[in-house]
């Protein structure tokens, strides 16, 4: 049994009066999105825990070294009274600290949330690997979604606090029909992309592969899906689930050049996922057994203590 294959544990919900933690594994944070992240973490009750390390900036697209970014999850980790890692925003950095988390240390914290998306795709990947924990591919608080979209926000709050979500509406096209099941996986195209051929290479044998990106030219997004195509992801996959594609080029054009990499793996494949870098960008819990119907244009999470995979 590997690891993607594992059941994986639902961390416990948490409480109003519960400690997190926000972390910047990758890029730099504001003052002014540290403390609009903070307040709405507070005004769901929950304390807020963080360190000086979270302002700081290195070669300007970091925050902080790779020393600083490591001490600060790790800290934030392995910190008992710290119920969730929330990740304040994405951008660049993951990458360079994920082979040098000491997954062994992280263990011994016992199951707790892990939440972002973007950059920290290899991040949640690794961690659910190597812990076998359900992480949350979903907005991160620094980011303005979570602030001004009052689904956004209550999608998060449900997957921390519960009740959980057990059913996402898809509004795209289904490129391929069927039906499939599986533990979800996957996140942001580039991530996953250029993670192959690492320690943290993603796996989509037997799951629900989500795919989504942001800012990139449709030959691009070709390159990416090829280089998936060529190590042989994309063909082990149960099912495709397309989230949002922002300021990838021309809607029709993105879609045409997804059905051209992805409609002849033999999986149902669809579109309308709203996760990502949209307005609108819902939780998935990642590792969790999910149910993919194209023809009800619905993933079905079914509860952890149901889970059939």
């Amino acid at each position: 049994m590997t690891a993607a294959t594992r059941r994986r544990v639902y961390p416990p919900l948490l409480r109003p009066g519960d400690t997190v933690a926000l972390v910047a594994p990758a890029g730099p944070v504001s003052s002014q999105e540290i403390a609009a992240a903070q307040a709405h973490l507070v005004a769901w009750g929950l304390q807020v825990r963080s360190t000086s390390r979270l302002s700081r900036t290195h070669h300007e697209y970091l925050a902080g070294s790779d020393d600083e970014r490591l001490t600060d999850f790790t800290e934030a980790w392995l910190d008992p009274a710290v119920r969730a890692v929330l990740c304040a925003r994405g951008g660049y950095g993951t990458q360079r600290i994920a082979d040098r988390l000491d997954y062994r240390l992280l263990a011994t914290a016992g199951p707790k949330f892990l939440v972002g998306s973007s950059d920290i795709t290899c991040l949640l990947q690794a961690v659910g690997d190597q812990l076998d924990l359900i992480t949350l591919h979903g907005p991160m608080p620094a980011c303005r979604p979570v602030r001004e979209d009052p689904e956004t926000a209550r999608h998060l709050h449900d997957a921390l606090f519960g009740p959980l979500p057990q059913a996402i509406r898809l509004a795209g096209p289904a490129m391929v029909p069927g039906r499939a099941q599986g533990p979800l996986t996957g996140g942001n195209l580039t991530l996953l992309a250029s993670s192959t051929g690492t320690r943290t290479a993603p796996t989509a044998d037997g799951q629900l592969l989500v795919l989504e990106e942001v800012g990139e030219e449709p030959y691009r997004l070709d390159r990416s899906l090829t280089q998936l195509r060529r190590a042989g992801i994309l063909q082990r996959a149960a099912g495709i689930v397309l989230g949002d594609f922002t300021r990838c080029g021309p809607p029709q054009q993105v879609l045409t050049l997804l059905h051209d990499r992805l409609s002849d793996l033999g999986v149902p494949v669809i579109a309308g996922l709203p996760a990502g870098h949209g307005t609108r960008q819902l939780t998935l819990p990642l590792g969790s057994c999910a149910v993919l119907d194209t023809a009800v244009h619905r993933i079905t999470i079914p509860l952890p203590e149901r889970t059939l995979c």
